[in-house]
């Protein structure tokens, strides 16, 4: 008989999270050099010769970018918005100037807050997948750009002109949706059919609070205060399984026990308690 997988801690499950958010954005950032040298090499605005010299000083480019890049402390850098914003430009210029796409940049206010590396990142990673996802559709031939910072959150505005048929529910959304959702940001889209869509993202810049404990007095082991903290965040039982490593079945035994050591008999009772231990 097999010994059983042995079940990731938290931390190497955070671990796992942020090599494989690293990997995508390094995929992405592939994804938009390889675009912008098929862009410069098929542009009718530059012969042969032009386009060969062109394409050499882009990929010279790109490569010294991602040295750069491989020197810097991703979590600790803090970066001003505006800054933040001219490293997005830099990095679709070659599309900007010979690509089909036309694309627009609304530069935001120099007084606006600094943002958090991973927020930079993120917010970076989200509009260069919706440039891409637009470049590969071939319907838009103009995108809007804007980023603006309200001193809490990150608010990015991207319109386009196409067929107005893009909803929330797109394949070629969700990525970007699952990256909003795991910096507790909010995705609205807008579409008018003939006139184009509207993508407001809105990236809170301060992670939220961890959930404070129940009540001092209650005694739970550390896998029930994890069950406990998941709770009070709203997720459900599935959710709760996938976070922790472990079978619904699982879940279900520590939940019951969580609401039997705080005397309770429901989530919105455990909820109520919580609120009260907090004031």
């Amino acid at each position: 008989m097999t010994d059983p997988l042995p079940i990731p801690s938290p931390a190497t499950r955070a671990l796992l999270e942020t090599h494989a958010r690293d990997l995508a954005e390094q995929a992405d950032r592939h994804a938009v050099v390889l675009e912008s040298l098929l862009a410069v090499l098929r542009s009718r605005r530059l012969d042969d010769r032009a386009a060969r010299t062109t394409a050499i000083d882009t990929a010279a480019s790109a490569l010294v970018a991602a040295r750069t890049r491989g020197q810097e402390t991703r979590d600790s850098v803090v970066e001003p918005v505006v800054g933040a914003f001219a490293r997005l430009t830099a990095d679709l210029r070659p599309l900007v100037r010979y690509g089909d796409l036309d694309l627009q940049f609304v530069e935001p206010p120099p007084t606006g807050r600094a943002l958090p590396g991973d927020v930079a990142n993120a917010a970076r990673a989200i509009v260069r997948t919706a440039v891409l996802a637009l470049v590969d559709a071939g319907e838009a031939r103009r995108v809007r750009i804007q980023w603006d910072c309200d001193g809490l959150n990150l608010l990015i505005r991207m319109r386009d002109d196409g067929r107005g048929e893009v909803t929330r529910h797109d394949d070629a959304l969700r990525p970007i949706m699952e990256r909003v959702t795991s910096l507790n940001g909010v995705l609205q889209v807008e579409s008018t059919a003939g006139w184009g869509s509207n993508l407001s993202i809105t990236i809170p810049l301060d992670a939220p609070l961890p959930p404070e404990p129940i009540v001092e007095d209650v005694q739970l082991s550390a896998r029930e205060r994890e069950v406990a903290a998941l709770l009070l965040a709203g997720e459900r039982n599935a959710a709760i399984a996938e976070a922790l490593g472990v079978s619904a079945n699982t879940v279900k035994f520590h939940v019951s026990n969580v609401l039997r050591k705080t005397g309770v008999s429901s989530r919105t009772e455990l909820l109520a308690l919580h609120r009260a231990a907090s004031t």
